[in-house]
């Protein structure tokens, strides 16, 4: 199932971005990343190194230019950690890392059907197969 997120995100484009207690990332299709805790984005610079910024849903947070520029890129990356964070990585550029947490559920892929996969606290992951089994 490793290669799962990978099939299910990789060439979707992001339609929206949202912030508040949680970062939802809504793309094509339509699916959603739902980010709990803790992430950094990692936006593209062309003049400069990539600028990274830490972000933490839990405070409440209003997205920034950066992410909101993540809107109408595409995906080309879609991975899960050996620790179980999720990466992501944009064609366009840029990249959003999700760590694993000890004690908290900290992202999760979310499909019309319902959850797909999920981040778990202490870096587990769950799988669901949509429809069933």
């Amino acid at each position: 199932m490793q290669n799962g997120i990978t099939e299910v995100l990789t060439g979707r484009r992001v339609a929206s971005v949202s912030g508040g207690g949680r970062l939802d990332l809504t793309f094509d299709g339509p699916v959603s990343v739902r980010v709990e805790h803790e992430f950094r984005l990692a936006a593209p610079s062309f003049a400069a190194p990539a600028e990274v910024a830490h972000f933490f849903p839990a405070l409440t947070f209003r997205p920034t230019g950066a992410l909101l520029a993540l809107v109408g890129r595409t995906v080309d990356l879609a991975e899960i950690t050996p620790a179980g964070g999720l990466e992501l990585g944009f064609a366009e550029g840029g990249a959003l890392s999700v760590p694993p947490h000890a004690q908290l559920a900290p992202w999760s892929v979310v499909t019309a059907e319902g959850a797909v996969c999920a981040g778990l606290p202490g870096g587990e992951v769950s799988w669901t197969v949509p429809g069933g089994a």
